[in-house]
């Protein structure tokens, strides 16, 4: 019965998708950025979505016009009929999705799609990947379940080889369900009831869909470690369908020049190749190496990926005054940076364009900021792609869920007891736990990250010493901020603060010999710019100001405090934040991108200072 119905609604699609492909359109948006008058069905997202893994002649782009069906989430049964068309990568709740609407825990959103595969393509194993689908996803290809993906924020695939037919047209079905806040998984800031500090949910597919053609024995995965102690990059791959006596080729290169090459078996889990005299990264100096890594059969090349990486250094360790400072490649840098929540006033969770998507990480720093903290969210690779290029460090937060009855102190100088964690499900801390791993899998790669932050806040904080301690098991090449500004008894490597509007900082007495000490968020100030808020009034800040002039005073006073606190003991401070978003009007810039409320050469003047060697002695 499913696979009739499958073929019907495919039938359906194939009908309709090419006599209305024009009827696309943004649904009303209260503002809209620029970047979204470019956008067609025909060039939306069209960019290899996975950096640090290359097979640039063996993938085919699915992003465009899809048919959606909204039905109940009891009705298991394949639609015969749709509602209309979805742009996709947009989530369905998205202007830029074409569709605006919300769905709730009691419906199931469907996707069906009908296409053909490129020569190129359809040959080995073929992979159906989802760079992002939030929440539960199911797939059907030709009417045979392929997989059951749960999470919001980490990239899943399907091998579909055994589901296609042997030529034509094949037929792919996807049903999601997502209960935003009424279930424990990890969702950010998303809320049915968007208000203050949360924000429209997202559902569906918001990060780019594609397939993959691979090789019977081909790389899976690689894990690419920096080691500037031993002037080393630790590799290890994962190959799938490996036989006796294949090998491993891996060659690094320095802007075309090959400058290192390592031969192994292919069973070797750990091999170290040796970057001699390595170019730093830093953000003043952002040098990538390329990497290439091949399976040898017999001397034959069988797969081949393209990657990259750098040679750079996050640590830690005590000051002339005895206290715990940051040091990226054994020089102290003090972190300063946005709060980034990574929304968009037109496609939510997912920026209008790639070109978007790098706007925000370039104006960062054009105001002097040499980090960004990605707040409970995860971006597309792509983004940390940018980050690694223009040179930005990292703090990447572990999307929050399951907040409901949270206890929590974030008092300056305090440390909770356990009794203060919540106490969890079995079902949900397993949850958290599968999609924590998965994501600090897939982003280890990327060198601009340095720092982990399992926790913000106490919202859904749990077993925190367990889950710290397993972070920083789990990758001791980074440091963890365990708690940002949440429920102390297990801060990891940073103690860390919030503390709105005003700058200020933990006891350098009290934990300046064990901690590095931290600001995690302050700021807080708004100014609702005319014609570019997401609401004509009632609109918020933490402190609100009514013109330009008393924002920039307001932000030169704070940069003041920081370089006062700084000699004492402060090593990073998160300002809030870099856009306006939805009724927060907290942002550096309007929520539509169009505004940068304090000019950026005189924000980078306020900033750079707090760079000055001379502070530390």
């Amino acid at each position: 019965m499913m696979k009739k119905t499958l073929a019907m609604a495919c039938l359906v699609v194939s009908a309709h998708s090419i006599a209305h492909a024009q009827e696309w359109k943004p649904t009303d948006s209260k503002i809209m950025t620029s970047w979204a008058e470019q956008i067609t069905p025909q060039n939306v997202h069209r960019e290899y979505p996975r950096p640090q893994m290359i097979r640039q002649n063996n993938w085919q782009n699915l992003n465009g016009l899809w048919k959606y069906k909204i039905s109940s989430k009891e009705d298991k049964n394949f639609p015969k009929t749709f509602d209309g068309n979805i742009l996709v990568p947009f989530a369905v709740e998205s202007a830029l999705s074409g569709v605006g609407k919300r769905i709730n825990k009691d419906q199931a959103l469907w996707y069906s799609n009908q296409i053909e595969i490129d020569k190129k393509v359809n040959k080995g194993k073929v992979f159906l990947n989802f760079e992002a689908v939030d929440w539960q996803c199911d797939v059907y290809v030709n009417g045979q379940h392929v997989g059951q993906h749960e999470g919001g924020f980490d990239s899943f695939r399907f091998d579909i080889s055994s589901a296609l037919k042997k030529s034509g047209k094949q037929d792919i079905l996807i049903r999601v369900w997502d209960p935003t806040n009424e279930g424990p998984q990890p969702r950010g800031k998303q809320i049915n009831n968007p208000h203050g500090i949360w924000y429209t949910p997202v559902s569906g597919i918001w990060q780019t869909v594609w397939l993959e053609s691979v090789p019977e024995t081909f790389i899976s995965q690689t894990k690419q470690t920096p080691d500037l102690d031993k002037n080393a990059l630790l590799f290890s791959a994962d190959i799938q369908g490996k036989k006796p006596g294949d090998e491993i080729l891996i060659e690094a290169f320095d802007k075309g020049q090959k400058i290192a090459e390592i031969k192994s078996a292919i069973d070797q889990t750990d091999i170290s190749i040796p970057i001699n005299n390595p170019k730093l990264w830093s953000p003043n100096n952002p040098h990538l190496y390329d990497l290439k890594v091949k399976v040898l059969r017999k001397g034959k090349v069988i797969d081949e990926v393209s990657s990259y990486f750098a040679m750079r250094k996050i640590s830690m360790k005590k000051d002339a005054k005895g206290i715990q400072r940051m040091y990226l490649n054994d020089e102290f840098v003090f972190h300063y940076g946005p709060l980034d929540q990574g929304w968009w006033p037109d496609g939510l969770h997912t920026a209008p364009s790639d070109e978007a998507l790098k706007y925000d990480i370039i104006k960062t720093k054009e105001m002097g900021f040499n980090m960004i903290r990605k707040h409970i969210k995860v971006e597309p690779a792509r983004w940390y792609r940018h980050c690694d290029s223009i040179g930005m460090l990292v703090w990447q937060d572990m999307p929050s869920g399951d907040l409901g009855g949270n206890v929590w102190d974030m008092q300056p100088g305090k440390i909770t007891s356990d009794k203060h964690d919540k106490d969890r499900s079995p079902e949900s801390e397993a949850i958290y736990r599968k999609e924590w791993k998965a994501i600090m899998a897939q982003l280890h790669n990327y060198p601009s990250i340095v720092i982990w932050v399992p926790f913000n806040e106490g919202w859904g904080q749990f077993k925190s010493k367990e889950i710290v301690d397993w972070t920083i098991k789990n990758d001791p090449s980074r440091l963890v901020n365990g708690a940002s500004g949440g429920n102390f008894n297990a801060p990891g490597h940073i103690f860390d603060i919030h503390n709105y509007p005003d700058a200020a900082m933990p006891s350098p007495e009290l934990y300046g010999s064990n901690y590095v000490l931290a600001l995690g968020e302050f700021g807080g100030l708004g100014l609702p710019v005319e014609g570019h808020t997401w609401q004509q009034k009632d609109n918020w800040g933490y402190q609100s100001f009514k013109n330009v002039d008393e924002l920039k005073k307001k932000y030169s006073g704070l940069t003041e405090s920081l370089s006062r606190l700084i000699p004492l003991g402060l090593s990073a401070a998160v300002y809030t934040q870099t856009t306006d978003v939805e009724i927060e009007t907290n942002g550096l810039m309007t929520y539509d991108r169009k505004v940068i409320k304090i000019p950026a050469n005189e924000l980078r003047q306020l900033n750079t200072k707090l760079y000055n060697k001379d502070l530390v002695k």
